[in-house]
């Protein structure tokens, strides 16, 4: 991946899932509603400002917290601050 965030900000991969591994494709509510199911998540890229969070851990996010949902190299990820982490693994 080429995009590198900013101050404390972290890439994670979009736990939304549309379609399931034996192929039956979800609808929307559906996939949005697993998806908060899933909090763990490895960091794709961080900031140069995280101070707890590093490239490859995987992190608890707190479940209440918003994230911007952006396409980067044709993949969709969250992008979060760093306070939004439980802990990590």
């Amino acid at each position: 991946m080429k995009f590198k965030p900013s101050g404390s900000w972290i890439v994670l991969p979009d736990p939304v899932i549309t379609e399931t591994e034996s192929g039956i494709i979800l609808d929307e509510a559906t996939a949005m509603e697993n998806s908060k199911r899933s909090n763990v998540l490895e960091a794709i890229a961080v900031g140069p400002h995280c101070n707890f969070v590093e490239k490859g851990d995987t992190v608890m996010v707190d479940p209440r917290s918003e994230a911007a949902r952006t396409e980067i190299d044709g993949k969709l990820y969250l992008i979060i601050s760093e306070h939004q982490i439980l802990g990590k693994w």
